[in-house]
């Protein structure tokens, strides 16, 4: 089974998490800026909400994938008031005809106080867990 781990954050919580699932996986968290070059079972999809949809440079990057280079998508990340962005990055993979994972990891994320010190150790070590199910 081959890896990839891209995320997309503008506080820094879902780079930890991203993080988090690349070292149990054995690879290296990259940002959305660096494009998945080699061909991967699974690409762990780090994001967020912002402004309740995620990022347009989060459904460029989606909508730039090469459904022969990617084999799934599994989505993960952090948010201080909404949950899963499942359905939005489905929305997009759905596009370039890449299918999405079942399975997700969300946790809360801090954002100006609001779940201060979120994501915490605990967090970190879910998201290890989550990432653990697919070695």
């Amino acid at each position: 089974m081959t890896y990839a781990v891209r995320y997309y954050t503008k506080t820094g919580n879902t780079k930890k998490l991203a993080e988090a699932v690349a070292r149990v996986l054995g690879v290296e968290a990259l940002p959305i800026s660096e494009p998945v070059k080699e061909k991967v079972d699974l690409l762990f999809l780090g994001n967020s909400y912002y402004a309740f949809t995620i990022d347009p440079e989060v459904k460029a990057f989606v909508n730039s994938l090469d459904k022969e280079k990617v084999g799934k998508i599994v989505n993960f990340g952090s948010a201080a008031m909404l949950n899963s962005t499942y359905k939005k990055v489905k929305a997009e993979a759905d596009k370039v005809g890449i299918p999405m994972d079942p399975k997700e990891f969300h946790c809360k994320g801090e954002f100006k106080g609001v779940h201060k010190g979120r994501p915490n150790a605990e967090d970190i070590k879910a998201a290890e867990e989550f990432a653990r199910q697919y070695k």
